[in-house]
């Protein structure tokens, strides 16, 4: 009775070694499924990542680019600000140099290098003078010359 124990022990014995490589085997090929899964999606997420971060960086150059184009055309503004208040204050200086002309009767705007002459002349070669002084001033783009003829004088 010991050789049918010992030799259905050893079939056990065997089966569950059988058994065991069988089951080893599917687990094995299982792990390397789920690995092989598991990089696949980490890829994917990568490659996702990827496209938002190129995504980001091309929003924050053109954030970049839109916020230097404003800083250069508010920088442009403040310097045609600045450009025009020189014009008209070299303008005013060539009026009072001149005896003829009244600095105190005559108005002087610019705007964009466009300077506007208003108020009183007292003669129209007094008015036509006013009119070559602020041509001859640097970064004058035209003079209108609105003065008028005060007095009488021609």
């Amino acid at each position: 009775m010991n050789k049918p124990i010992c030799a259905l022990s050893a079939a056990a014995v065997m089966a569950a070694f059988v058994l065991a490589g069988c089951d080893k085997g599917d687990t094995s090929t299982a792990a390397n499924d789920m690995i092989k899964q598991t990089e696949q999606k980490a890829k994917e997420l990568n490659s996702q990542a990827s496209l938002q971060t190129s995504r980001a960086v091309g929003g924050v150059k053109e954030a970049t680019r839109d916020l230097a184009q404003d800083a250069k055309r508010a920088g442009n503004e403040v310097a045609d600000k600045v450009s025009d208040a020189v014009i008209t204050t070299s303008v005013k200086a060539e009026l009072v140099r001149d005896p003829n002309l009244s600095a105190l009767k005559i108005d002087v705007d610019t705007d964009a290098g466009r300077v506007v002459l208003k108020g009183s002349a007292p003669s129209s070669s007094a008015r036509d003078q006013a009119v070559r002084l602020a041509q001859g001033v640097k970064g004058v783009v035209s003079v209108d010359n609105q003065l008028e003829v005060k007095n009488g004088k021609g």
